[in-house]
């Protein structure tokens, strides 16, 4: 049977004894999402039917560079932490996934019509990405990710979200704090709160690029109180805890006034 650790949100498996894996390495971990409660000895083959895995591809030792290819990027992960701010060691699965890291390799860029545009973003630039984006990479002992540049939210160069540079057609929003009470009085559990889809524009990308390789602003700017979709984009809290939330021009619905 496969080792497994197994918690009420997430699952790791050793795949060393798992046969149903094949073509994957010994070594390799292999992460899924929530089962549900799992009572010890129900683990079985049958129960893996229709998953997805997804496992970083190990890059051999004999290959000592990457290079990006077209508007693709190569970024180094930032390590996952594993303290809290008061020192105490989190488990693995307790531990969020980076969505952050290093620039280290750039593609020559793409062509829209006639023109040639070079990636926006630069080697060294620290940067934070879309949280499922791209394809992870085990090179040189270290986490990787090769996605495409538009897959890249902003530039954050220092160690607070709120201060995130979007790039392209994203838009950078502080959340709007959730209602405490109900229209007549009752006081909200978190549980019940309702998460909010308004809040106030901190940032803009310089837009999108039209056939001819031109910025095309967008229609919101810095201090707009915005209506947005549920579900879209990425979420962040900041060194205080404020929640913002980043996402593409086109799921904001509406300017408020």
């Amino acid at each position: 049977m496969a080792t497994s650790q197994l918690t009420a949100s997430s699952m790791t498996v050793s795949v060393r004894n798992l046969a149903s894996f094949e073509g994957l390495r010994p070594s390799s971990i292999v992460k899924f999402s929530s089962f549900g409660s799992l009572k010890p000895g129900s683990l079985t083959q049958r129960s893996f039917k229709g998953l997805v895995v997804k496992a970083a591809t190990v890059v051999a030792p004999k290959y000592t560079s990457i290079k990006p290819l077209g508007d693709r990027v190569l970024v180094k992960i930032k390590e996952t932490e594993e303290k809290t701010e008061g020192g105490i060691l989190l488990p693995t699965t307790a531990q969020s996934k980076p969505q952050g890291g290093e620039v280290v390799a750039i593609g020559e860029g793409k062509t829209i019509g006639k023109t040639k545009l070079e990636c926006s973003v630069k080697t060294g630039a620290q940067v934070i990405y879309s949280k499922y984006a791209g394809t992870e990479l085990e090179f040189n002992g270290s986490n990787h990710l090769i996605l495409k540049e538009d897959d890249i939210v902003g530039i954050l160069e220092t160690d607070d979200i709120k201060d995130l540079k979007p790039l392209n057609d994203r838009v950078f929003i502080k959340v709007a704090e959730a209602e405490e009470k109900t229209a007549g009085g009752l006081l909200l559990t978190e549980s019940s709160k309702e998460k909010p889809s308004i809040g106030t524009v901190i940032a803009v990308g310089p837009g999108t690029l039209d056939e001819e390789g031109n910025r095309k602003p967008l229609s919101v700017a810095p201090g707009n109180t915005v209506l947005y979709s549920k579900y879209a984009g990425n979420d962040f809290k900041g060194n205080d805890g404020t929640s913002y939330i980043a996402l593409r021009a086109s799921d904001v619905m509406a300017v408020l006034s």
